[in-house]
C-alpha cells in the first residue's frame, strides 16, 4: 500500500469516526443509530503443515522440478511467495502465520544435514530455519518427525528459529512439566485508525504416536500427553491469561482413529479436541496429508463453531483463516470465521527464500547424484506391492545379510533369518547402468535404522494375515484393476512383505484367513507353529508403527544403523546391482489357489 493510499484510508476513518461520535440531526429516526452494527475488525492467519524439508520446487529423487499427476508444486520458497502476497494485501492489517509440524525430515536436502553433515557436528544452521526464518513465522509446532534424530540436533534446530516452537503434551518424565513452549499469546494490532491490540493464543499439540516411532530418541526421557486432555487443560489457562482467540496448531489428523493399538492416546483426534473442548476459535492441523479446506466441527459444551483447516503437504497449499471480531461489553468476540485454500502451483519461488538457502540445495544435489554402482537391468518398484520384485527383495538381501553376519557366533546364529521390508514407493527405479544415491533414497525414503527379534512360525503367519489386509477382496472370477486393488485406508507403507518363507496371500479370502500357503523356502514343508525365526526389521515397525502383531519385542540385533546407508554401502562394496545375486520369489497373490489376477 503506498503512503498517499494509506493517508486517503486515514482521512476516510477520520470522518466516519467524527461521524459516529457527531450528535443526531434533529427529526432523524432514532431506529437509524439503533441499527448500526458493532464497529468491526478482521485478522488473517495463513497455516502450513507437513513441509518435510521442502524449501525448493524440487524432486531430488529425480534430479529435476517437482512436478506430479496434478501440477502440484512444493516448497516453503512457494509457501513465501503467498504469504508475502497475502501480508502486501492486507497491508497494517494483522496476518499470523503458523505452521503445524513435521517440518526438519523428508528430502535429501534435511536428510543431508541430520546425517552427512549433522548441524549438532558443524553448527550449521539448518535449512529449514534458513527457509522458515525468512518467511518470519509467529510459531510452529513440532511434528512427530522432529524427534526423528534425537533430542540434541532437535533442540539446535529449534535455538536457530526467530520464532517458538511449541509442543504443549510433550512432558519430561524427570520432571512432569512441559518439555517446550506449550503455548504463545501473541499481542496484535488490528490496524485502522485507532488500531485497537487483540490477545491471541496459539496452542502446540504434538503426536503422542512419538513415543513407538522414536522410542529409541524419547524413552526415559519425554512422555506424551493424551491431545484432547492437554487442550482442556490449557486452553482455559489461555483465556485466563488474557487470549482473545484461541487457536491449535496440532500435529495429527482429524479421523479418530490410530494407526497403533489403544496403549498410546489417540492419533488423529482434531475433531474429538474441537467437539470436546470449549474456548477454541479454530485448529491448523497436519499429519494425516489430507486437503481440508473448511470444515466446522461443534462444540458440545458452548454450541460454538470450531473452525479446523489442513493445508495437504510437502508446502503445496496454504490454509487461509479469516475472522472478524468486535469488541462487545468490553470483550472480544469472533462474530464469523472462514478457511480458504490456495495453491502453491500458482506463483514462483520467492527468491530471498531461495538465496537462503541455494548453497545447502546445490551441496544436497551434488551429493544424491554421486554414482554408488551400476544395475545390470532397469529395476521397479512399480509392481512391488502385488508381485515379487527384484528391488523390494534387494533391501530384504541386505537386511537379512546384514542381520545373519552380525548374530554368527551369538545363540541365535543358527536361526533362519528372514526379512521385512515395504513398498514405500511406486515410483522407484534403478535404471540400467548408473545408480546413484538418490536412486536408492527414492526407494527407501525413510530414515529408519534395522533392528531384529525373534518370531515364532506362529507369529510369522499372523504377521503375514495382518499385513495382508492391505487388499480388497476380489472373488476368483472378478476383474481386478491392479491401481484399485489395495485397501484405500491401508497406506502402502504399512503392507509388508517377508522373504526366507514361501507363501500365497490368496485375496478371495476374507481378512485374517488370506494365507493359505506357509512353507519353508522351496520346499513343501509347512512352517511349524513352534518353529523359531530371526526377523530383521525397521525401527519404525518393530517399535509398534503400523500396529503390526507380534513384532514389539527386545530387539536381538539393534547397532543403529540407518537402512538406507546400508543399502548405499552394499551397492559401493559391490559395484554392480544384479538381480541374480538377490531376486528370490518367494511369495505371490492369488485367487482360489490360482496366481495371478
Amino acid at each position: 500500500m503506498t503512503s498517499s493510499s494509506g493517508a486517503s484510508r486515514r482521512q476516510v476513518l477520520a470522518v466516519a469516526a467524527a461521524a459516529a461520535t457527531a450528535p443526531l440531526i434533529a427529526g432523524a429516526p432514532a431506529r437509524a443509530a439503533e441499527s448500526k452494527g458493532p464497529k468491526t475488525w478482521d485478522l488473517t492467519v495463513l497455516g502450513t503443515s507437513d513441509t518435510h524439508g521442502n524449501v525448493y520446487n524440487w524432486d531430488y529423487y529425480k534430479d529435476a522440478e517437482f512436478d506430479d499427476s496434478k501440477h502440484n508444486d512444493v516448497g516453503v520458497a512457494k509457501l513465501a511467495t503467498l504469504v508475502n502476497q497475502i501480508r502486501a494485501e492486507r497491508g497494517s492489517k494483522p496476518t499470523l502465520v503458523l505452521d503445524a509440524g513435521d517440518t526438519i525430515q523428508g528430502t535429501p536436502l534435511a536428510t543431508y544435514y541430520a546425517k552427512q553433515e549433522p548441524i549438532t557436528t558443524t553448527g550449521e544452521t539448518h535449512p529449514m530455519a534458513n527457509a522458515m526464518n525468512v518467511l518470519k513465522y509467529d510459531a510452529v509446532t513440532l511434528g512427530n518427525h522432529e524427534f526423528n534424530y534425537g533430542l540434541p540436533l532437535l533442540a539446535q534446530w529449534i535455538g536457530q528459529l526467530g520464532f517458538p516452537a511449541l509442543a504443549a503434551n510433550a512432558i519430561n518424565e524427570a520432571t512432569g512439566k512441559p518439555a517446550f513452549l506449550p503455548y504463545v499469546i501473541k499481542k496484535v494490532a488490528l490496524g485502522g485508525y485507532d488500531s485497537p491490540t487483540i490477545k491471541v493464543g496459539i496452542l502446540g499439540l504434538t503426536n503422542p504416536g512419538v513415543a513407538i516411532w522414536d522410542k529409541a530418541n524419547v524413552e526415559g526421557k519425554l512422555v506424551f500427553a493424551d491431545m484432547i486432555a492437554t487442550a482442556a487443560k490449557w486452553v482455559p489457562i489461555m483465556r485466563e491469561r488474557g487470549a482473545d482467540v484461541v487457536i491449535i496448531s496440532a500435529h495429527g489428523g482429524d479421523s479418530g482413529t490410530s494407526s497403533y493399538g489403544p496403549e498410546l492416546p489417540n492419533e488423529n483426534p482434531v475433531a474429538l479436541i474441537a467437539e470436546q473442548v470449549p474456548g477454541i476459535d479454530a485448529i491448523l492441523f497436519g499429519h494425516a496429508h489430507n486437503e481440508v479446506v473448511q470444515k466446522f466441527v461443534t462444540n458440545t459444551a458452548s454450541g460454538e463453531q470450531v473452525l479446523t483447516s489442513e493445508p495437504s503437504k510437502w508446502g503445496q497449499r496454504l490454509t487461509r483463516m479469516d475472522f472478524t471480531v468486535a469488541k462487545q461489553n468490553g470483550r472480544w468476540t469472533v462474530l464469523s470465521k472462514s478457511a480458504t485454500m490456495l495453491n502453491t502451483n500458482t506463483v514462483v519461488e520467492d527468491p530471498a527464500v531461495l538465496a537462503a538457502v541455494r548453497g545447502q540445495h546445490t551441496k544436497t544435489v551434488s551429493y544424491v547424484n554421486t554414482v554408488v554402482a551400476r544395475s545390470s537391468v532397469e529395476l521397479s518398484a512399480a509392481e512391488s506391492r502385488y508381485k515379487d520384485t527384484p528391488i523390494l527383495d534387494f533391501i530384504n538381501h541386505v537386511q537379512t545379510e546384514v542381520v545373519t553376519g552380525a548374530l554368527a557366533g551369538t545363540a541365535y546364529a543358527g536361526l533362519p533369518v528372514l526379512s521385512i521390508a515395504a513398498p514405500f514407493s511406486r515410483t522407484a527405479i534403478f535404471p540400467q547402468g548408473d545408480v546413484r544415491i538418490r536412486d536408492v533414497a527414492g526407494l527407501y525414503v525413510y530414515d529408519n535404522t534395522l533392528e531384529a527379534v525373534v518370531l515364532t512360525g506362529a507369529e510369522v503367519k499372523a504377521y503375514l494375515e495382518y499385513s495382508a489386509k492391505y487388499f480388497q477382496t476380489f472373488a476368483a472370477g472378478d476383474t481386478v484393476d491392479p491401481a484399485n486393488i489395495s485397501d484405500p485406508l491401508v497406506p502402502d507403507y504399512n503392507y509388508d512383505v517377508i522373504s526366507g518363507v514361501d507363501y500365497d496371500i490368496d485375496i478371495s479370502k476374507p481378512v485374517g484367513q488370506r494365507i493359505t500357503r506357509l512353507v519353508l523356502p522351496g520346499t513343501d514343508t509347512p512352517v511349524a507353529a513352534d518353529a523359531q525365526f530371526v526377523i530383521a526389521v525397521n525401527n519404525y515397525r518393530r517399535s509398534g508403527g503400523g500396529n503390526f502383531p507380534g513384532i514389539v519385542k527386545t530387539q536381538v540385533y539393534n547397532q543403529q544403523q540407518e537402512i538406507r546407508q546400508l543399502l548405499i554401502d552394499w551397492a559401493q562394496a559391490k559395484g554392480v546391482i544384479d538381480p541374480a545375486d538377490f531376486f528370490v520369489p518367494n511369495w505371490r497373490v492369488v485367487r482360489e489357489g490360482v496366481p495371478g489376477f
